[in-house]
């Protein structure tokens, strides 16, 4: 996946789990000794940054033998990274590899399992996740969305035009803000304009106001379906994104509801990825 990762990222990763030395290696003096590491699936898995991994265990002065690509979704008991060293390297790498894999191969198998699950209803919609991941870990989670299958919803706040209700308070006259829309437009031709709103008139008053993009927040998708078949009479040309408590549990009632877009966080949240290691001395 095309996203770049500076050595000083993974320099940071190495620093938090080996600031000085692998004292156990060392005092059992096996450190010379080589050998090499195997990594595999335990269960189904959308592998994701085995670059980084292996970029890691170069750092410490190994060579990798085979990796498979990011992205690749696996069954269980498939040996997807190798690398071949001294123990001494071997077991420098081998916990920050093996947790860096983990946790972001857990969010790309999350990702994979609700893009399948929402566009085996609707074949057209856009799985985007929200800026919610774990502050410091955004381009690992951004890597690890592109391996499911999705998209980040924004990459950032500089980049794209999404206003919120929280905007909206500072507005000198309430009513006279959907008046507005057209000029903000003009401001950003190259820009979508996405609006939030909670309820339905909200988000007919939005589609009569020519937004591009009206994203309904925690709205039932029971619910949802009315609102979408109101917007497209007045709006046909506007996309409705359903936010707010979006899961695999309910993907597929907001995909069936009518929405072009699914904005979720619930991926950066759960089980990391189960993914075994072995260690072998050569003969």
């Amino acid at each position: 996946m095309p996203v770049f990762f500076s050595d000083g990222l993974l320099d940071r990763l190495i620093e938090e789990d080996i600031p000085y030395s692998d004292l156990t290696t060392e005092i059992l003096g096996i450190g010379n000794k080589k050998g090499k590491i195997l990594f595999s699936t335990r269960e189904p898995t959308v592998i994701c940054c085995t670059e980084e991994a292996g970029r890691i265990f170069q750092k410490f002065g190994a060579t990798i033998k085979y990796a498979v690509a990011s992205g690749e979704y696996l069954p269980a008991g498939v040996d997807f990274l190798e690398a071949d060293g001294t123990a001494k390297v071997l077991h420098a790498g081998w916990r920050i590899s093996l947790s860096l894999l983990e946790h972001v191969s857990g969010i790309a198998t999350r990702t994979r399992r609700i893009v399948d699950i929402a566009t085996e209803v609707n074949p057209a919609i856009s799985i985007e996740t929200s800026r919610k991941s774990f502050p410091g870990g955004k381009k690992l989670a951004i890597k690890a969305v592109l391996c499911g299958g999705a998209h980040p919803h924004r990459l950032s706040l500089s980049e794209s035009v999404l206003i919120f209700k929280h905007h909206r308070v500072f507005s000198e006259n309430q009513k006279g803000f959907w008046s507005t829309i057209a000029e903000i437009r003009q401001r950003i031709p190259g820009k979508k304009l996405t609006l939030e709103v909670e309820n339905e008139s909200e988000a007919v008053t939005a589609a009569k106001a020519g937004v591009d993009i009206i994203q309904i927040d925690k709205m039932p998708a029971s619910d949802l379906k009315e609102v979408v078949n109101k917007v497209r009479v007045v709006n046909p040309a506007a996309k409705i994104a359903a936010a707010g408590g979006i899961n695999e549990t309910n993907a597929a009632e907001y995909a069936a509801a009518g929405a072009d877009i699914l904005v979720l966080s619930s991926v950066y949240s759960g089980k990391p990825s189960d993914i075994g290691v072995r260690i072998f001395p050569f003969d």
